[in-house]
């Protein structure tokens, strides 16, 4: 009988840890043009559901054109501006240095919320096997 009360305890700590843990999700953007600003948009959204998730940005590919220092939405608005407003609430916004040599592109052409990742593909997958959510806005 104490057996079968010891692992009903131990169940129900389990769920409750399972319950408290931190929402992890990686966005997956690959056409800044067609995903970008949905995406940053889910994203506050997201956070403003739930504000404990750790989010990150993974972009490749034209994807990490509304990271280029300058860039525009098809409204004529400043991609910096809500980039910078998720950093601060702790979201990583990682552009794939694959695509940097591919298109002659230099980190010094991006905004300084951007952070880089060798592989953007690779990137994403390892942060699946550590248990990301996959989101593709």
């Amino acid at each position: 009988m104490a057996s079968w009360k010891w692992m009903a305890a131990l169940a129900i700590g389990c769920a409750s840890t399972l319950a408290m843990a931190q929402d992890t999700v990686v966005y997956h953007i690959n056409d800044a043009a067609e995903q970008a600003l949905g995406g940053l948009r889910n994203i506050k959204n997201h956070l403003d559901t739930d504000p404990a998730a750790k989010i990150t940005v993974v972009a490749h590919a034209t994807g990490v054109d509304f990271l280029l220092d300058g860039a525009k939405d098809k409204n004529g608005g400043l991609y910096s501006g809500p980039v910078a407003a998720l950093k601060a609430r702790g979201v990583n916004f990682e552009v794939c240095e694959i695509t940097l040599a591919n298109r002659n592109l230099k980190k010094s052409q991006f905004i300084l919320e951007a952070d880089f990742t060798p592989s953007g593909v690779v990137r994403i997958t390892k942060l699946q096997k550590q248990g990301f959510a996959y989101v593709k806005p």
